[in-house]
């Protein structure tokens, strides 16, 4: 056992994977990073699935009989990847029943759909539907056209991962869609209990660019702002869901049963080498949190990170002081966060197309 990352789950961060494939269920790795590396979680895109089916002869046989029975490419990448999130919930089982909120893996809908609230709800349901099991996930992006999705399917009973919000605005949005989606599924008569949902705070990305635009600026007060704007963004996206969270509307919901919606740290792996590789772990250790990682930043934490205790709590007013000093020196923020958010959804949809070039690379090469 990690001594690191096992403070790091004492302090109260669950510690996800950011990956999955059929190598890691069958050989026993995923189990084994369960058991040695303190891991409760799973968190997967279509870059993740595209590089495990390009690289997996693990996973030919499927693709051969779901060719034999005439699937075309998008019902195949279907078959494929709700195999292994069904098998990645079967094993991390013992976790979610374990524990009241881990043990969870995620599957995306499928992301050309970002800007279509109906076709992202009926992507949900038949993601829930195939993975068939109580302790999967299904992500959606936070996109506006997103968010009545989240509260519909919500409603439906379905445990859902908000991906790619980065403004602590939107964020609050998303909140307001899972409470929405709790009020009418307890209307419904629905067991508030059984749903799950963690919001998925991107952190590097915002670095990388208010960095970019900071060193465009150039002046020593603007450069003594690098680095330093993700972490006070996460900070301020804490403090707005404990605002939510002490909220009469949510304490009805919790006193008929309902979960909170966890933040979870995503985009955790850090772009800059300058910066510690441990950065946006060591920097935003709190309780009741999710870091979803690359194996590349856990091995960097099980290594030389550092557990500091609550680094978080009560430190609202600090951020909002370092986003009044990038606005001060010329930083647009609504701009930053439009552009990553338009960039998310592209990358988004990008790595979709990614996954399907790869599967329609691999039917051939099966036929």
């Amino acid at each position: 056992m990690s001594d690191r990352l096992k403070a790091l789950a004492d302090a109260g961060v669950s510690i996800w994977l950011d990956d999955l494939s059929r190598e890691r269920i069958e050989t026993g790795n995923l189990a084994d990073l369960v058991k040695e590396k303190s891991v409760v979680g799973v968190t997967t895109n279509p870059t993740i699935f595209a590089a495990a089916i390009a690289n997996g002869e693990r996973y030919d046989e499927q693709l051969r009989s779901l060719v034999a029975e005439g699937k075309n490419v998008d019902e195949v990448i279907f078959g494929l990847t709700t195999r292994d999130v069904r098998n990645a919930c079967d094993i991390l089982a013992p976790v979610a029943e374990s524990t009241k909120d881990d043990g969870r893996v995620s599957i995306e809908v499928e992301p050309t759909l970002a800007n279509d609230t109906d076709a992202t709800i009926a992507s949900a349901k038949a993601l829930w539907a195939e993975v068939d099991r109580p302790n999967a996930l299904i992500k959606i992006p936070a996109t506006l056209e997103g968010l009545p999705a989240i509260t519909a399917v919500i409603a439906e009973g379905i445990s859902v991962n908000v991906t790619l919000i980065f403004s602590v605005e939107r964020y609050r949005a998303v909140m307001d869609a899972y409470l929405t989606g709790l009020e009418q599924a307890k209307a419904a008569g629905k067991d508030l209990s059984t749903i799950r949902s963690v919001a998925s705070f991107f952190v590097s990305r915002v670095d990388t660019e208010i960095d970019k635009r900071l060193e465009a600026i150039g002046t020593p007060e603007a450069r003594a702002l690098l680095g330093k704007a993700a972490v006070a963004n996460a900070i301020s996206a804490y403090a707005a869901f404990e605002e939510v969270h002490n909220s009469e509307r949510w304490t009805a919901l919790a006193e008929a049963g309902a979960n909170a919606q966890r933040p979870l740290w995503a985009s955790t792996g850090v772009k800059n080498p300058d910066y510690p590789d441990t950065l946006y772990v060591t920097d935003l250790v709190v309780a009741d949190t999710v870091n979803t990682m690359p194996e590349k930043t856990m091995e960097a934490f099980a290594d030389h990170g550092e557990v500091k205790g609550d680094v978080v709590t009560g430190k609202g007013a600090e951020a909002a002081a370092v986003f009044e000093s990038l606005r001060s020196v010329g930083v647009d923020l609504d701009d930053v966060f439009l552009v990553l958010e338009t960039e998310g959804v592209d990358k988004f949809k990008a790595s979709w197309v990614e996954l399907v070039d790869t599967v329609k690379g691999q039917i051939e090469a099966v036929k």
